[in-house]
Parts: C-alpha cells; structure tokens; sequence
C-alpha cells in the first residue's frame, strides 16, 4: 500500500509560515509596537483604549504565537517525523477511510475560519475608504507614529504599511491555530487506527499465539507513541493555548461592546462581527479536536470488546486484559494542566466573556 502523506493536510500552513516568517520583526512587531504606544499616549481615553485594545491584544498573542513556534521549532519538527513513520501509517483502505471525516471537518473549520478572519481583514483595511473618512486622513487602526499622517505620501504608506501589518499578523496567528488543531486532529486519527486495528486483531482465524501476540505488541507500540506524540505536542502549544484563551475571552468581551456603540451594518460593525465570530471558530477548533482525542481515547477498551477475542488463547486474553487496564483513562489535551481542551470547557467559558 502507497504510503500515506500526513502533512500534505497542512501543506497549505506550513507554506504560508515559512512566507510570513521572513518579517516579524518589520510587520507583526511594528504594526503591534506602534498600536501599544498610541494606547498608553491615550489610556485616559475610554473610547480609544476600547477601540484599539482588542486588536493590540490579538496582534500581541500573535506576536507570541511566533516566539513559541521558532523557540519549540524542534518538538514540531520531532512531530512531523514521528507522523510520517511507519507505527502512524494506516493498514488498509478501510482505516483511510474511518480517517477521511476528521480530516474533513478540520478542512471545514480551516476554511470558515480564514473566511471569517479575511472578512475582518477586508472590512478593516477598506471602512475608511467606504465611509469616505479617507478625505480626512483617517487610518484603518488607531496607532502613533513619530511623524505626522496627516500629509502626504507618508498617509498613504502608514496605510498600506497597516494594511500589510495586519495580513502578517492574522496570517501568522491564523496558520499557528490551524496547525494546533491539525495537531489534535493526528492525534484522534490516530486513535482511530489503533482502535480498528485491535477491533480486527483476531480476524484471520488460523494465526498462531505468536502471531497474534506480535499484532497486539504492534499495537501496544503504537499507543505509547501516540501518548509520546501527545505529550510532545502538549508541549509544544501549552502556552500558546493558555495565552489565547485569556486574550480571546477579553477580545470577545471587548468586541461585544464595540458592536452596541458602532452604526449597525457600517463596515466598521462587519469587521468586528467578522472578527468576533472568528475568536470564537478558533476556540471551537481548540476544543473540539481535543474533546476528539479524548472521546477516541476511550475507545479502546470498547474496541477490545468488540474483537473476536473469545477464540483468543488464555494467554493473549491476559496480555490483552493489561493492555486494557493501561487505556482505562481517556487522554486529555490541556493547557499546562490548568484547563482541559473539551466541549464542556468551550460552553462553560464563552459565555464568561459576554
């Protein structure tokens, strides 16, 4: 059977971070720096902290997403070469195809999710334009610059200079969060496998003891490298997570109120709509592929069970029995241990930031 490419998923995001990742410093870090000044120059203004803050705490997050991607860069390449390794390839085409849903719905929430972003994105770059605020020299984000933008060229270039700030910024935010949650996706996928692998351990009838302990020992390696491959990744996005979690329930908050005090169906009120409902898919993607893993986790013993284990000798039922034992607690992704990545997580915080 033709090797499986496990990357070729997230092709698209590892493309687009090696791009972005050639101008953090002039881009992701300006855009942010410039935003932070203009903030503490006016932070005895209500109006203006509220309307910039939020961004200025998303293009921060992002700014760290970057710092944590080049600093854990070795775990995530230790993790593509562990999900391209023989232990991680499917059998046959029946577990391509029990894999085939969750890459779907992880494609589905990439596109929805970028869809949003880039809506906010557009509305962004262009409600000066469509509100006609332009002829006032008005820029798409609040920021202080150490020269006057009210003249030009040098509008039109802070304009354009914002412009491709914040595509490198959402860029770069967009892609990590996707990647996190391909991450946890794998994991579940590879649950999957494991699970049909053992549900079919003692389907061909004449094996020998040896054979069928050697299937089950196959098995019993491929969860201890899941686990690892876990683990790894835990590490590599636990503050990552922990960060963004506290930045979106803010930014929510923020963006709800933002919204009463805008005109309705202004360009403005899209792109915070746009940019509300995005927080909100992303925190979804986190939560429900680490429910997935958790879910499928727990699966095993039930796969166990589901096997023609009554045929098996008394001595594979006792090998069989301890590696039950070992999969009776489910894995749970979570961020430092401080919070689970789960449904119940998703629905109980975002209402908090409401």
């Amino acid at each position: 059977m033709e090797k499986y490419d496990w990357k070729l998923t997230i092709s698209t995001n590892i493309l687009k971070l090696k791009f972005v990742g050639l101008w953090p410093e002039v881009f992701v870090c300006g855009h942010n720096f410039f935003q932070a000044a203009n903030l503490m120059f006016n932070d005895n203004d209500l109006q203006t902290v509220t309307a910039t803050s939020f961004i200025t705490l998303s293009t921060l997050i992002a700014i760290l997403k970057t710092y944590y991607l080049i600093q854990n860069m070795g775990i995530l390449k230790e993790l593509m070469v562990t999900l391209n390794s023989d232990l991680f390839q499917p059998r046959n085409l029946r577990q391509i195809n029990q894999i085939k849903p969750s890459l779907k719905f992880w494609k589905i929430n990439y596109v929805l999710y970028w869809s949003m972003a880039s809506g906010a994105i557009f509305f962004w770059s262009t409600y000066p334009i469509l509100d006609k605020s332009v002829e006032k020299y008005r820029l798409p984000f609040m920021a202080w610059y150490p020269y006057n933008t009210k003249i030009s060229p040098y509008y039109e270039i802070t304009y354009i200079y914002q412009i491709l700030g914040i595509i490198f910024v959402a860029t770069t935010a967009l892609s990590i969060d996707t990647l996190i949650a391909a991450l946890n996706m794998y994991i579940g996928a590879q649950f999957d496998i494991l699970c049909d692998d053992i549900r079919h351990l003692y389907d061909v009838t004449n094996d020998t003891f040896h054979e069928i302990n050697k299937k089950l020992i196959h098995s019993v390696k491929h969860h201890r490298k899941i686990l690892e491959f876990a683990e790894n990744s835990n590490n590599f996005y636990n503050w990552i997570v922990l960060g963004q979690f506290f930045i979106s329930a803010t930014s929510i908050g923020i963006t709800m109120f933002q919204l009463t005090i805008v005109v309705p169906l202004s360009s403005q009120f899209f792109s915070l709509a746009s940019f509300g409902s995005a927080i909100v898919v992303e925190i979804f993607m986190y939560c429900w592929f680490g429910n997935e893993v958790e879910i499928k986790s727990s699966n095993i013993p039930i796969a166990a069970f589901e096997s023609n284990w009554i045929d098996a000798s008394m001595e594979v039922k006792k090998n069989m029995i301890f590696f039950i034992l070992r999969c009776q607690t489910p894995l749970k992704m979570s961020a430092l241990n401080l919070f689970y990545l789960s449904l119940d997580t998703f629905m109980r915080d975002l209402p908090k930031s409401h």
